[in-house]
């Protein structure tokens, strides 16, 4: 499920147009953590794209979480962002 789920997240973020885009299941890192169980997953995005531009750290993140939102809190139960403005 998590490679699905990870190609799902990936193809939900291209609306925002990123230039760079990473999508890594970190679950393992979490594993007895109460929030993985029953399988909800956790992920961290890098994301940099021009749509950023301008934007504040908080108006960055809510632009991924509105691509996502019906994911959370399960299947994914935790979503560590990185999103900037291309470098």
């Amino acid at each position: 499920m998590s490679i699905e789920l990870k190609q799902e997240l990936e193809q939900r973020l291209q609306a925002l147009e990123p230039d760079h885009l990473q999508v890594i299941d970190e679950s393992h890192l979490h594993a007895g953590h109460a929030g993985s169980q029953g399988g909800a997953r956790h992920f961290r995005v890098i994301l940099w794209s021009a749509r950023f531009d301008g934007l504040s750290t908080l108006a960055r993140h809510r632009l991924v979480y509105d691509r996502v939102n019906d994911l959370i809190p399960f299947p994914v139960h935790a979503l560590a962002i990185v999103a900037r403005p291309n470098p």
